[in-house]
């Protein structure tokens, strides 16, 4: 089965109808149905960031998210891996921020590169042109 790396830009599209990005990030998941998907603990928390001001209907809907997330599936996913955020992907990720300071790389995003090298993934869900940088697919920018 396909396995995909999810973004906090594509979960940001899904469950954000007034998303830019949200036609094309609910029409990808159809397509790639079924696939494994991936994510790590770092794009979790980047994704409640970003909900936790957008009101009770969309905070709600995002915790459903992440609940679901962490009980291995989705809607459309067979299945779902969240990668928990321990010491040694942090300072693996934390290298790769500190050797590349002529980037603009998140953390979370350094913590994203290292987690899909690891398991031998090579596209993303995230419309992030980072991903591109670092030689991934990204697959809501090749839409």
């Amino acid at each position: 089965m396909r396995t995909v790396f999810a973004d906090t830009s594509y979960l940001i599209a899904l469950f954000n109808p007034k998303d830019e990005h949200h036609a094309v990030a609910v029409r990808l998941v159809e397509e790639l149905s079924p696939f494994h998907l991936l994510t790590s603990e770092a794009v979790l928390t980047e994704f409640l960031n970003d909900f936790s001001a957008r009101g009770a209907a969309l905070r709600s809907r995002a915790t459903q998210c992440v609940e679901q997330l962490r009980r291995n599936g989705t809607p459309n996913a067979r299945a779902a891996t969240v990668v928990p955020q321990t010491p040694a992907i942090f300072a693996e990720a934390f290298s790769i921020y500190r050797d590349r300071p002529d980037q603009s790389w998140s953390l979370t995003d350094c913590t994203s590169y290292r987690i899909m090298a690891q398991w031998g993934v090579h596209e993303a869900l995230t419309h992030d042109r980072h991903f591109e940088q670092m030689g991934f697919r990204a697959l809501l920018r090749a839409r």
